[in-house]
């Protein structure tokens, strides 16, 4: 009798080991291991024909490892070698640039080597625009922003005289569907939202134009009618770019990388 009620049980105290141990190894984000990777610090850089740091938030993060850019630049560099490191961290602004920069940094609990570190041949830094300085006023926030980009640009140059800075606008934001999915707006609080990143992108390629500063348009490129076209943005949150969005920015930066010979022999 006795043996016939603890058989059962020992089945069943195996077989709870058994699933602890299962999600212990196996249920990690899928997401975050699988696209979104780090800098490499293993990686050894001088095996590499170029290298290219891409600073920015969730517009480059969700870039993830680079495939379709590596794709493209395989098309215009046959035989070289790419190295590219992906800075974009996500919800963050261009007030936490600086420290990116010059500090050692972590982001989804990683470590980050400081940029300024790295002997990189071209540096593509993004708008931001999709995370603005909205505890400010907009006239405040957008001189903030400029205000910033003069610290960046200054640092960079100073550290790394012989690289290119290059600018990056990124997918323009839809005023009728922005963050539907995601937050709760109105019609009107959506305009507003999509209106202040709009801002924010703007002003950066007007100090991009306004300084010399090379720059990749992809936010004219995404208009459709005056407004972000739904085509380049994920309808799960209507923020980021949707595949086809990815390739559009993949696209436009090997590009313009290559029409502008950056990268010499």
């Amino acid at each position: 009798m006795h043996k016939k009620i603890l058989l059962p049980l020992i089945f069943l105290f195996l077989a709870a080991i058994s699933v602890t141990i299962f999600l212990q190894f196996f249920n990690k984000p899928y997401f975050l291991e699988t696209h979104i990777k780090p800098l490499d610090r293993s990686a050894k850089q001088e095996n590499f024909d170029y290298k290219i740091v891409l600073l920015g938030d969730s517009m480059f993060e969700i870039l993830g490892n680079f495939d379709e850019l590596k794709s493209y630049l395989k098309n215009y560099y046959t035989d070289k070698k790419f190295l590219l490191l992906n800075y974009g961290f996500g919800s963050t602004n261009i007030l936490s640039v600086e420290e990116r920069l010059e500090k050692e940094t972590f982001h989804i609990d990683r470590k980050y080597q400081a940029i300024n570190d790295i002997n990189f041949d071209l540096i593509l830094i993004e708008s931001f625009g999709h995370n603005p300085l909205s505890e400010y006023p907009l006239e405040e926030g957008l001189k903030r922003q400029t205000e910033a980009l003069d610290k960046i640009v200054a640092i960079i140059s100073q550290k790394h005289p012989k690289s290119t800075i290059v600018f990056v606008a990124t997918i323009a934001p839809n005023s009728k569907r922005y963050g539907e999915g995601v937050n709760n707006l109105s019609p009107e609080q959506r305009k507003e939202w999509a209106n202040e990143r709009t801002a924010y992108i703007k002003n950066h390629i007007e100090y991009a134009r306004s300084h010399n500063i090379p720059l990749i348009n992809i936010f004219e490129k995404s208009l459709k009618d005056g407004d972000g076209n739904i085509d380049y943005i994920d309808t799960t949150d209507f923020i980021h770019p949707s595949p086809s969005g990815v390739y559009l920015i993949s696209e436009e930066i090997a590009k313009f990388i290559f029409e502008n010979k950056f990268l010499t022999e």
